[in-house]
């Protein structure tokens, strides 16, 4: 039976046709989540090879997030630099100048992102501004006062109500109304047999990415497995769960709370257990 939310693995996504001469030089890149889908925003999964580039150029139309969960490599944001790593969360604000550059010389750089309120990459106001010299990479690398950027590691894990469904191991909210973000960004850890109950947000969609790991996932009448490389579109007021179907291993997702700058504002309403029935009624992988 077809799904009624979208559900996409980055496997069954071609990759973009992007243009070199207007600064793609980004090894693989693929669009799992856009407005043909019926969200608001697109969510895109990059890989950089060693010495591959995003140069330089903004979003005259849409504020960006990406999350490094692979490699390192520097980032520009305006006039200033800092080194990124597997852990960093980033928001890029409308219009300003930015890039990436994996320098190291045998790993990929992956990033998944998002471009917040834009369907499309065309929707985004994309603006070439140039290739990343030499002179760009020589800059000191003191950090960003543009946009933000934080790491996993110096985000403090949430204390979330059991009792209203967050059976989660580990939740942590990287990017909100905390420090200046419009749109929430979570990255949340499920030990084997964790679960987030049914719930959903009234004045929010969300998307997330499976990072690692294998669970189920509910979205309305829909119940599949999902797994390490799965995007998933919800509908603002649709409910939705993720049970970590494993006895070993954890599931980690990152994703986004689109346009609510924290849990209180998604409109959150726990709607109770993931029952055995549930369970039964999925859809393998």
């Amino acid at each position: 039976m077809p799904l009624q939310y979208p559900l996409v693995h980055v496997d069954d996504i071609a990759p973009e046709k992007m243009e070199e001469k207007e600064g793609w030089a980004i090894s693989e890149f693929r669009l799992p989540i856009t407005g043909a889908h019926g969200s608001s925003t697109t969510a895109f999964h990059s890989i950089f090879r060693p010495g591959s580039t995003h140069a330089k150029h903004a979003h005259s139309e849409c504020e960006e997030i990406a999350v490094y969960l692979k490699g390192h490599g520097v980032v520009g944001q305006g006039d200033q630099r800092a080194e990124v790593r597997e852990g960093h969360c980033r928001l890029m604000p409308k219009g300003s100048t930015h890039f990436f550059y994996n320098e190291t010389k045998d790993e990929e750089a992956m990033v998944v992102g998002f471009y917040l309120g834009a369907p499309s990459v065309a929707g985004t106001g994309y603006e070439f501004h140039g290739d990343v010299t030499q002179a760009d990479l020589d800059m000191p690398r003191e950090g960003l006062t543009e946009g933000i950027l934080v790491h996993l590691d110096d985000v403090q894990p949430e204390n979330m109500n059991e009792g209203e469904g967050w059976s989660i191991t580990d939740f942590r909210l990287p990017l909100g109304r905390h420090n200046g973000s419009d749109t929430t960004l979570f990255r949340a850890r499920f030990f084997p047999g964790a679960v987030h109950k049914k719930h959903r947000h009234d004045n929010c969609e969300e998307i997330y990415y499976i990072i690692s790991g294998h669970g189920l996932a509910g979205a309305g009448p829909d119940r599949v497995e999902v797994r390490g490389g799965h995007f998933h579109y919800i509908p603002r007021g649709v409910e939705h769960w993720l049970h970590n179907l494993s006895d070993t291993e954890p599931i980690e997702a990152v994703g986004i709370y689109i346009g609510s700058g924290s849990v209180a504002e998604t409109g959150y309403v726990y709607m109770g257990d993931v029952t055995e029935a549930d369970i039964q009624a999925r859809t393998p992988l």
